[in-house]
Parts: C-alpha cells; structure tokens; sequence
C-alpha cells in the first residue's frame, strides 16, 4: 500500500480498527523509520493497541496512546504527546480513531491541521459480518455520522469483513459485493480487502488489493 503521512482508521465497533492498525503499523516500518501507532479510541477501553505495546517496543514503533487506555474510566482527554501527529512532519503513524461518531470526537481536535497539511488517507472500516452493518445503507449511515462528528472526509474504505479465526476464503470473497456497493453509494475506492495470512494465498489473485493479516494477540493477565 501506498501511505500517507497519516492514516485514519475509522468505522463501526467490532469493525476490526485495531487489528488493521497494528498490521499496517508493521508494514508502514519497512518503508520509513519513524513510524508510530496512535489510539484515539476513548470509548472502548477493551481492545486497544496498547495490547500491542511489546510487538510496537520490538519493532521500534512508538506508541501514542492515553493514560487511561485499558481501564474502564471513559475520560475524552488527549494526551500532549497526541499532538506529535500534526506537529512532527517527519513522522508517519495510523490512527485507530475509535467506533462510531462518539469515538471520532476526539479527532475533531486535530482535524483542522491534518486538513491543512492534507497528507492524510480517512479509511472506512467495515464488516458486513457486523450486526448493525450488514448492508451497505447502514454502513453508509455509519460513515456519514463519523464524518460529521470527526470534521474528516472519507477517503478510501478497507473492506475488514470477517469471523475472526473461523472466516473462510468463500466468505472473503462474498464480501467484496458488499464492498463494491458500499464503495458505489460513497463514491470512494475500496483501497485494501484484509485477509488472515492464512487464507491468503486461497484468494490472491481473486481480489484486488488484498491485504495479508496477523490477528492481534491479547496480553495474558
């Protein structure tokens, strides 16, 4: 994929953000040397890429996440270190913004700057195998309350439709209808179709753009 200077994963809970995040993070420190990972999501304390922070500490991608991150405290405050994503031109980082309008918020702080600078890719994460997303009307509602909170337009869409460990290559490929109507009701591309590295080499060469995924590991507590 070609990166941005910044990019913004955005789209409905359980959507997949995180996961993407952290792959793309990985990929984008072969290409640059300051790289990181920034988590804006300030509504679910759950599953953050703070879960990450030793696969970040070993690859040498900073990680910019709040102090309250893993905890149940729902405090909508951006750490200083934060602004680092508009000030420090020389840096290249994902945003995992958070679900939801709620959790695009906190991106309207720094939107204007990303804006200005427009060196920024805005991606709509989806998953028809979500509940409130299972077509593309909603996920088109979704995307539009994201905008309008967030104070970003759409750039792209990450087609993330997936079951998790149990998602087979017949079901990737299902998906991409879903994408395609998706993306013809926005007027955006459908940059990237993620797919477990697994399934990878079953569907390459069936869909465009396809992006090979590590499923993010949970910390054992």
């Amino acid at each position: 994929m070609n990166y941005k200077r910044l990019t913004l994963l955005c789209g409905h809970y359980g959507s997949g953000k995180t996961n993407i995040a952290v792959n793309m993070a990985l990929d984008l420190k072969k290409q640059y040397d300051n790289v990181a990972v920034a988590d804006l999501d300030i509504v679910n304390p759950y599953f953050r890429t703070k879960d990450s922070l030793e696969q970040f500490e070993e690859a040498g991608i900073d990680l910019i996440v709040s102090e309250y991150a893993n905890s149940n405290l729902d405090i909508p405050a951006l750490p200083q270190e934060m602004y680092r994503l508009t000030d420090d031109l020389s840096l290249r980082a994902v945003i995992d913004v958070g679900g939801d309008d709620r959790g695009a918020l906190a991106l309207g702080r720094l939107a204007p700057k990303i804006r200005e600078e427009n060196n920024y890719d805005m991606l709509l994460v989806v998953n028809k195998f979500r509940p409130l997303t299972p077509d593309a009307a909603s996920t088109i509602e979704v995307m539009q309350e994201i905008e309008a909170a967030g104070g970003i337009k759409f750039t792209g869409i990450v087609n993330n439709s997936n079951l998790g460990e149990e998602t087979t290559p017949e079901e990737v490929l299902e998906s991409v209808e879903y994408a395609n109507e998706v993306s013809s009701l926005s007027g955006l591309p459908v940059l990237l179709t993620t797919a477990h590295k697994k399934l990878y080499n079953s569907l390459v060469g069936q869909i465009d753009n396809l992006f090979p995924m590590t499923l993010q590991k949970k910390p054992i507590n």
